[in-house]
C-alpha cells in the first residue's frame, strides 16, 4: 500500500484529500503546517508528498528544501498545491526539486491523476535504475571512477550515463530517461554541478580512455571504441582539448611516473 503526505493547512481541504485517498485504497497521512509536515515524512517515509506553497509558518519552498537536504526523504516525490502558479514560482519549485504543480481549485480526478501518474513515474525509474534513498551515495561508491557527484536530484541521469556512455547518446536520451524537458534538465545540471550533461559525457568516457590507457597496451583506435567513440581522430582531438596533450603522449607520461 502506498503512502500519500498531505501537507495542508486548510482544514476543509486536507480532510477532503485524506478521505479521497483512503477510499481509493493510499494510505494516507495529513499535517497542519509545513514544521510537522517535515517531521510527520521522516515518520513516515511516504511515497509522495502533496504540499500547499502559502502556509503562515513554514511555507511549500521551505518544506521542499528541508525535505531535499536529508538523506532520508531527498528522494521521495513532491507535488505543490497552489492556488495561482506564475512562472517565477514555477521555476523556483522546479529548481528546488518539485515534481508536479495542481492548482486549486482542482477536480478529484485531477488529484488522483496527478498523483498516480508521478507514483507511475517514480516506479518506472526504480525498475529502470534501482533507486533507493541511498542511491546517490551508492552511486559515487560504485562507480569505480568516482566522477559523479552525489546528488539526489541527478542520481538517475547520472546512472543513466554510466550505463550508456559507451553509446551515441545526446541530453535528449537523458532528459526522456530522467522524466524532464532537455531545456529544464539543462538548467538543472548547470546549476547543481556547473556543467552540462554534455560536459559530464566527456568526462566519462575520458575516465574510461586514462584508465585503458595506464593499464592495457590497446591501439588508442581500440580504446577510442571502448570509450564511446567511432573515430579515433575525433577521440584523440577531443582527448587533446580535455587533457592538453594526445592521448599517446599521456600514456608515456603515466608509464613515466609509475616506473619512478
Amino acid at each position: 500500500m502506498k503512502t500519500i503526505l498531505i501537507i495542508e493547512d486548510e482544514a476543509q481541504t486536507r480532510s477532503i484529500f485524506l478521505k479521497c485517498l483512503e477510499f481509493e485504497g493510499f494510505c494516507a497521512v495529513g499535517a497542519s503546517d509545513g514544521t510537522s509536515g517535515v517531521a510527520m515524512a521522516q515518520q513516515h517515509n511516504p511515497d509522495l508528498v502533496v504540499c500547499d506553497i502559502m502556509m503562515p509558518d513554514m511555507d511549500g519552498y521551505s518544506v521542499l528544501s528541508a525535505l531535499r537536504k536529508s538523506r532520508q526523504t531527498a528522494l521521495i516525490p513532491l507535488i505543490f498545491l497552489t492556488a495561482k502558479v506564475t512562472m517565477a514560482d514555477l521555476r523556483r519549485g522546479m529548481e528546488l526539486g518539485a515534481d508536479d504543480y495542481l492548482t486549486k481549485p482542482c477536480t478529484v480526478e485531477q488529484f488522483l491523476a496527478a498523483i498516480n501518474s508521478r507514483l507511475q513515474r517514480q516506479a518506472e525509474i526504480s525498475e529502470l535504475y534501482g533507486t533507493a534513498p541511498s542511491e546517490s551515495e551508492q552511486l559515487a561508491a560504485e562507480s569505480p571512477y568516482s566522477i559523479f557527484p552525489a546528488d539526489p536530484k541527478l542520481a538517475s541521469v547520472f546512472r543513466f550515463i554510466e550505463a550508456h556512455y559507451r553509446q551515441p547518446i545526446s541530453l535528449n536520451d537523458v532528459a526522456q530517461q530522467a522524466g524532464y524537458s532537455p531545456a529544464y534538465l539543462t538548467n538543472l545540471v548547470q546549476s547543481h554541478t556547473g556543467r552540462t550533461i554534455k560536459q559530464w559525457i566527456i568526462e566519462r568516457r575520458m575516465a574510461q580512455a586514462k584508465t585503458l590507457l595506464a593499464k592495457t597496451s590497446q591501439p588508442v583506435r581500440s580504446i577510442a571504441e571502448a570509450s564511446g567513440y567511432s573515430d579515433a581522430g575525433y577521440f584523440t582531438r577531443q582527448f587533446r582539448q580535455f587533457h592538453g596533450v594526445s592521448p599517446q603522449v599521456w600514456r608515456q607520461q603515466s608509464v613515466a611516473k609509475t616506473t619512478k
